[in-house]
């Protein structure tokens, strides 16, 4: 059965383009083009997830968002937004969104962080192998290679490269990482991330044609396999 998913964006070229995307997929997409509208509809039913514009008309998407988890809607947010900086990210997802997806985007892209977002709630199990082009994590057997050449990593090389693979195609920011890998709150006075990096674009990518590791200036890092 297809996902029930609230699209709620005042630019209707952008909504209909994410609803018309969702309904070739065979999800049922309910599209508003204000905040009020988004709020009405998630108080009085249920999605699996809303994919919500920040710059809205009658109520902005961060205060929707804010509302919302403090009546304790729970549905999982896709946050659009053309603001790129870190700093606008981390408010989405600290406010309670969570995801972030930076316009323009590609609806595969889009697909893939809504069907993410669902898995997640519904507690659906990770993958134990992770590939993205010719890169290969083996998660139970930590063992990590590229086009068959074993790839040796400490334990925050792995730990680092295991997050970026399983938000492979998703732009994760420095913060985010800290809090996953490192597990404490970021200091933008710290290159650990970056040094971090790369070691790992030196063990992952160098002696291969096709780089996976990218860095997206100002905002973060995308594992992804660029045609």
């Amino acid at each position: 059965m297809g996902m029930q998913v609230l699209v709620a964006d005042d630019d209707l070229k952008v909504s209909t383009f994410i609803a018309n995307g969702l309904k070739q997929e065979g999800h049922l997409p309910t599209i508003v083009h204000d905040g009020q509208q988004a709020w009405d509809q998630l108080l009085g039913r249920t999605f699996d997830v809303a994919v919500v514009d920040i710059m809205m008309p009658l109520m902005d998407g961060l205060t929707l968002i804010r509302k919302l988890r403090e009546e304790r809607v729970l549905t999982p947010v896709l946050i659009l937004s053309a603001k790129r900086d870190v700093s606008d990210i981390v408010t989405g997802l600290r406010v309670g969104g969570d995801d972030y997806l930076v316009k323009p985007f590609s609806f595969s892209e889009l697909l893939a962080r809504v069907e993410s977002l669902t898995r997640r709630v519904h507690n659906t199990p990770e993958p134990m192998v992770h590939r993205v082009g010719d890169l290969v994590l083996n998660v139970l057997s930590r063992d990590v290679s590229r086009n068959g050449k074993h790839i040796d990593l400490q334990p925050k090389e792995y730990a680092l490269l295991e997050y970026l693979m399983r938000n492979a195609g998703r732009i994760v920011t420095k913060t985010m990482i800290m809090e996953h890998v490192w597990g404490y709150d970021f200091d933008p006075q710290t290159n650990v991330v970056e040094a971090r990096i790369s070691v790992l674009r030196t063990k992952v990518d160098r002696d291969f044609e096709t780089p996976l590791i990218h860095t997206m200036r100002g905002v973060g890092y995308v594992l992804q396999k660029k045609n």
